[in-house]
């Protein structure tokens, strides 16, 4: 894969997540608001918990998303592959985002798996493209270690 085409998808998915991650907060929000306002409870459970609790969880994923974004947009414009610990976390965004699109066939519909295994791709196809080796311009010119030379015979 070309580094033009290598940063672009790069840059794409970043700006994938962070529209995705304003999306997550603000359907949270909606959602927490809904619960509030109708006063319901599940189980027992108090409705104001319930909504805090909505509303935490949607603030902590777009969070989560937002630094995935973050990370992404590090990757392409270094144009090196993202460090151990950045590459967990795009790992771990790309499993939710695998595990959601399964879900969502059922729950929301085939337009929204779409949606969900698109940005998988995407995630899926930088970590792939930059590999684990970090496959930036100057590990493209290091195959690998050089041969030992064999030594000189001894003088008789």
């Amino acid at each position: 894969m070309s580094v033009v085409a290598r940063r672009l998808v790069a840059f794409m998915a970043a700006l994938v997540l962070a529209v995705e991650a304003v999306g997550v907060v603000i359907i949270n929000v909606v959602l927490g608001t809904v619960v509030k306002n109708q006063d319901m409870s599940l189980a027992g459970t108090d409705p104001e918990v319930m909504s805090k609790g909505t509303w935490v969880l949607g603030g902590v994923f777009g969070l989560f998303l937002l630094l995935c974004a973050v990370l992404l947009a590090l990757t392409g414009a270094r144009d090196r592959a993202p460090g151990r610990v950045a590459r967990a976390a795009l790992i771990c965004c790309a499993v939710v985002h695998g595990v959601l699109g399964a879900l969502t066939v059922g729950l929301v519909g085939w337009a929204a798996f779409g949606w969900m295994t698109a940005v998988l791709g995407l995630i899926v196809l930088t970590l792939v493209a930059y590999g684990p080796q970090g496959a930036g311009p100057a590990s493209e010119q290091q195959a690998g270690p050089e041969p030992e030379q064999p030594a000189a015979p001894a003088p008789a």
